[in-house]
């Protein structure tokens, strides 16, 4: 546990859910957590027991990617944690592949709607049909204008444009919309949506003030900071603006809150959480200001100022758009200039830095 958590308080810091198993963390709230092929290697799921139209049963929080793996796993949760009552709905927090993956088959297999934010369920169908969605020669190209020109990785990210639909292969036709505020009845107690930014299109968190609990998706991680990035669909974001504006609408949750994240453990601290994210990013933007003093800089350059560590290819992949996102939160707030040279990189550098 490094410093940083142990400010916070887990409930279960000792306990993690066996596959195809359960633990119950609130009343009619139990948790699920599936491993991902991924360094990041898991994902947490929500079971939340629900009455819909008279019909007792359960309403599924995200879905995982999916991979046989997780069907084989959702199977046996089915058999032994549903208390033979049948699911009543699915809900995707946003449309990331880990979220959303399994969510066609699921809807299809309980003959129950999804229901998600519109921009993530539209954003979601255009990438499963889209060739250069998440990879493939558009991404390329935005790689190489910020900095990252090794070519055997390019030719790597030209290679992906089928990614997104390895992992979500489909989505169902319809779904329910929810949007910020929307209120949402399971289980006799009410559940509200509150949309963030920056991570994903129009992200939705879970918050129920009967049972004290906040689902926060990926908004709110307890060990790692959210991913924020720019991507080529919108290539000028200020994402990392979007991100930090929406965790501070959590700040209005009371101090005790329960919060279920997708990644880590079940924590209370959730006010301590947002301070230490918003120092996290203030000094990364902080180091990126001063590399960006001594010398013009690309994403590809801010690399290892923001990540002391060594990445693999699909974790550069997610870097650079970090990167990206810090040097435009500084370049809108007009504490970084950008111009892009005659090789076609986008460099970045403080006012006093540039040439005269």
């Amino acid at each position: 546990m490094n410093p940083q958590e142990a400010q916070l308080h887990y409930p279960h810091a000792d306990t993690l859910p066996e596959r195809g198993r359960c633990i119950t963390v609130a009343p009619g709230v139990k948790w699920i957590r599936m491993a991902l092929p991924f360094a990041l290697d898991h994902i947490n799921l929500w079971l939340l027991r629900d009455v819909i139209d008279g019909v007792a049963g359960w309403s599924i929080v995200d879905c995982c990617i999916d991979a046989p793996s997780a069907r084989a796993q959702w199977e046996l949760l089915f058999a032994q944690e549903l208390e033979g009552l049948p699911v009543l709905r699915v809900i995707a927090t946003h449309m990331h592949p880990d979220h959303i993956g399994l969510a066609h088959w699921l809807c299809a297999r309980w003959q129950v709607a999804l229901w998600i934010s519109a921009t993530d369920y539209q954003v979601a169908r255009a990438a499963c049909a889209d060739d250069t969605a998440f990879g493939g020669e558009v991404s390329a190209r935005f790689m190489q204008s910020h900095g990252w020109r090794t070519p055997e990785d390019i030719a790597r990210i030209q290679g992906r444009g089928g990614y997104f639909r390895t992992l979500v292969p489909g989505l169902p036709q319809t779904y329910r919309r929810l949007q910020d505020c929307t209120r949402v009845l399971i289980g006799g107690r009410t559940w509200r949506c509150i949309s963030g930014f920056g991570h994903a299109p129009e992200h939705m968190a879970l918050y129920c003030a009967d049972a004290g609990v906040l689902i926060s998706g990926d908004m709110v991680l307890p060990r790692i900071s959210t991913n924020v990035s720019v991507y080529p669909q919108e290539p000028e974001a200020d994402a990392l603006a979007l991100f930090l504006d929406s965790i501070d609408k959590f700040r209005t949750l009371p101090a005790a809150t329960l919060v279920l994240p997708s990644h880590g453990k079940p924590f209370t601290g959730l006010h301590t959480r947002i301070d230490q994210l918003q120092a996290h990013h203030e000094a990364r933007l902080d180091e990126v200001r001063a590399a960006c003093a001594v010398a013009a800089c690309s994403a590809f350059d801010i690399l290892p100022v923001l990540f002391k560590r060594a990445l693999d290819f699909h974790q550069t992949t997610f870097a650079m758009g970090e990167a990206v996102a810090h040097l435009h939160r500084l370049w809108f707030q007009q504490q970084l200039l950008r111009s892009q040279d005659a090789d076609g990189v986008y460099r970045f550098t403080t006012p006093a830095a540039a040439p005269a």
